[in-house]
């Protein structure tokens, strides 16, 4: 089992599963958030693999609490129906992500920027559109849960100028706001493994590198991207 033990300044230490789960050729990561003075967990973006979930909540002593939802994407949500179903807890998502996406639910909660807790795991949503219009990233402790925003190497696909635009300023909003050591989890990887500090990030992604938002775009929506090697998922 792969855990990241983060330290995230108050009584207890999080931890941070990753959940590394295929379907076909695709390649998702999801997370599990333990608490385990609670022996509670969030998991963020589940998808595919209901028995490698089911099987980390049973080996780390833990009851699932709640489903964070990056984006609405299939390969991003395809189990938070069932999870919530069936440990009777909420789905969360942004508020803009819902009216876009139609995605819909019991269990579905709507949220804004403001944080939550639950037990000792301190949740803070930052609004991040581009990829889709009502993408949220999650900042838990010193960790950042980016699903299809920001990867280790690179971002997520835009589909027009505006979208690339949102992108730019979503990731400028991160660059200001995260420190250096903050782990980023992606949705996927294409190289490098989850976890990465952000200041490798900023150093190593050239989508970090751009001053502009146009300069930003033509990059972005360049043409001759070759979609294979896009989705060389590791």
């Amino acid at each position: 089992m792969n855990i990241k033990h983060i330290d995230v300044g108050y009584s207890g230490v999080i931890q941070v599963v990753i959940l590394r789960i295929t379907y076909m050729s695709m390649v998702n990561y999801s997370y599990m958030v333990l608490d385990h003075i609670n022996n509670q967990a969030i998991i963020v973006d589940p998808a595919w693999d209901m028995e490698k979930i089911e099987q980390t909540l049973e080996d780390t002593g833990t009851v699932l609490r709640g489903i964070l939802l990056t984006h609405s994407h299939p390969d991003h949500i395809h189990l938070a129906r069932p999870l919530a179903e069936k440990y009777h807890c909420p789905i969360w998502m942004s508020n803009e992500e819902i009216e876009d996406s139609g995605f819909s639910a019991p269990q579905l909660v709507g949220i804004d920027k403001t944080p939550w807790s639950v037990g000792q795991i301190q949740i803070e949503p930052i609004f991040t559109p581009g990829h889709t219009p009502g993408g949220m990233c999650y900042l838990i402790g010193n960790s950042l849960f980016t699903g299809d925003t920001l990867f280790i190497e690179g971002c997520g696909l835009c589909p027009d100028i505006q979208s690339a635009h949102d992108m730019f300023e979503s990731i400028e909003y991160l660059k200001n706001r995260l420190k250096p050591e903050t782990l980023i989890f992606p949705g996927h990887s294409y190289g490098r493994p989850p976890g990465q500090m952000f200041s490798y990030v900023l150093k190593n992604n050239i989508y970090l590198q751009f001053n502009n938002k146009n300069d930003f775009t033509a990059y972005r929506l360049r043409k001759g991207q070759n979609k294979v090697s896009f989705f060389d998922f590791k």
